[in-house]
């Protein structure tokens, strides 16, 4: 298969003729989202925000830009995205009195509002989100909605009386995440990363890695426990019962809009296109007349009532009658962009007052009868959505092996799979790994226990984790 054979062309072909995103901005890094990719990339953010909302989370946008001092203030934060930063010095022709940057990521910019708004205990939990743009100076090599140096995410940002409210904040924040990778038909392994590797300036982060075809992962979301450190940065506190200040406990958490995009494509897609879960697609029915000498007029008036049934019945459809292609042209383009259903009509069918229904993941054929469509058109979506969701996690468990030795690693990796391993939580020994065989310690399970049972796979000392070893972009 295509796909199977050489995804990064299969991927780049997609992007182009389904038109997801141009890459030919003249500006190394940043990419342009064309009508389709970005009708996609919007049901995703709506249903995110949506969940979020229905959570207590109150959506605000803040500005793009930091002030240098700001940014400065939680001294592992600033060491961890100095490098990446995109500054702003002039305006104009006049110096800037102040250094500004890009906003890599927004807690900086939020928190000194936050130490503003945040008064009494009267005003926790704070919980907000915000879908925006983040920008990254990429020293890798950068992949289109993969790795960029401007992407689109939504960051949510709260703060909580006590450890335990933001603890289980996590909590709440992972599952947003998993409800909506699941309605996505998305699979991936929920990792807590190790401490060299977690977000800079938290107590801890957990990731949530998706499979990729090229044995590659694919981050798509990260959550974070912030403890009180940027509290204690921004001076974020507040009065308790007893009129005694205390500083507050925060969590943050990023869903990188672009990869979950990238995601729907890599894990549902085939060598027809894309493969569109019915609840982000654009379009979940198009409507293919097939054209007869005389039968044009009536043939286009049957076809149009479908259509109105379809959309007043919710369904988002479309009649294409253009005559610039013919059918089979036409199924092709439909199937490359992804959309669930495609329904067929004929003369035949509209004598029998019938039309037949193709799937897009299975590429199956049905006839039903006009008086049936719109039940059979919502069962079957339901049914393709299912079966997404089962493939992917039939793949996930496929592309999973363990290794007791690097030599084993590295033939894990080769086959394009992530591999289980023993760590002794050594970050030599990590480093070794990446080092030699080219793959990361990606971290271990986070939403189940799994316990070593024999020595660290490099230094053959006693292991502390089971973690998880893969390539990544």
């Amino acid at each position: 298969m295509e796909k199977e054979e050489n995804f990064s062309d299969w991927f780049d072909k997609v992007l182009l003729e389904a038109s997801i995103v141009d890459g030919r901005y003249p500006v190394k890094g940043f990419t342009v989202y064309r009508g389709w990719g970005y009708r996609i990339v919007r049901g995703i953010c709506c249903m995110l925000e949506e969940r979020l909302e229905e959570k207590g989370h109150e959506p605000m946008l803040f500005p793009v830009v930091i002030p240098e001092e700001t940014f400065e203030k939680e001294a592992e934060h600033i060491k961890g995205f100095a490098s990446e930063v995109f500054w702003i010095t002039r305006g104009g022709d006049t110096e800037l009195p102040r250094k500004l940057l890009l906003r890599p990521t927004s807690e900086t910019a939020i928190y000194p509002l936050f130490k503003i708004w945040i008064r009494s205990h009267a005003d926790l939990p704070m919980k907000m989100h915000q879908t925006c743009t983040i920008y990254r100076y990429e020293t890798k090599a950068t992949r289109h909605l993969f790795r960029a140096r401007e992407f689109l995410w939504n960051e949510a940002h709260t703060a909580h009386a006590s450890e335990e409210e933001a603890e289980r904040q996590v909590l709440e924040g992972a599952g947003i995440y998993s409800e909506m990778y699941q309605r996505l038909g998305l699979s991936y392994i929920l990792l807590r990363r190790p401490d060299f590797d977690k977000f800079h300036g938290a107590v801890y982060s957990i990731a949530f890695d998706a499979w990729n075809p090229d044995g590659k992962a694919n981050q798509i979301g990260t959550v974070h426990n912030l403890g009180d450190k940027f509290a204690k940065a921004f001076e974020i506190t507040y009065e308790n019962e007893n009129g005694d200040q205390q500083l507050v406990y925060q969590t943050c958490y990023g869903f990188g809009v672009g990869r979950v995009l990238a995601g729907i494509i890599a894990q549902h897609g085939d060598d027809h296109g894309l493969v569109l879960p019915p609840e982000v697609a654009p379009l979940q029915v198009v409507i293919v007349p097939i054209p007869y000498k005389g039968y044009e007029e009536s043939l286009k008036a049957y076809c149009t009532d479908l259509l109105q049934s379809l959309q007043k019945a919710g369904i988002r459809s479309t009649l294409d009658d253009s005559d610039k292609m013919r059918p089979g042209e036409k199924f092709y383009h439909w199937e490359m962009l992804g959309v669930p259903l495609r329904l067929e009509v004929g003369p035949r069918e509209m004598e029998r007052r019938t039309s037949t229904l193709v799937r897009r993941d299975t590429l199956k054929r049905t006839s039903v009868l006009s008086a049936e469509l719109i039940p059979c058109i919502q069962a079957l979506l339901n049914e393709l959505t299912e079966n997404l969701q089962r493939r992917s996690k039939e793949t996930l468990e496929h592309s999973i092996r363990e290794a007791q030795t690097l030599e084993d690693v590295r033939t894990g990796l080769d086959e394009r799979r992530m591999v289980k391993v023993n760590w002794c939580g050594d970050e030599n020994c990590a480093l070794q790994i990446k080092e030699e065989i080219g793959g990361e310690i990606r971290g271990y399970r986070f939403d189940i226990n799994e316990e070593p049972k024999g020595p660290c796979i490099v230094c053959g000392r006693k292991a502390e984790k089971i973690v998880y070893v893969s390539r990544t972009y």
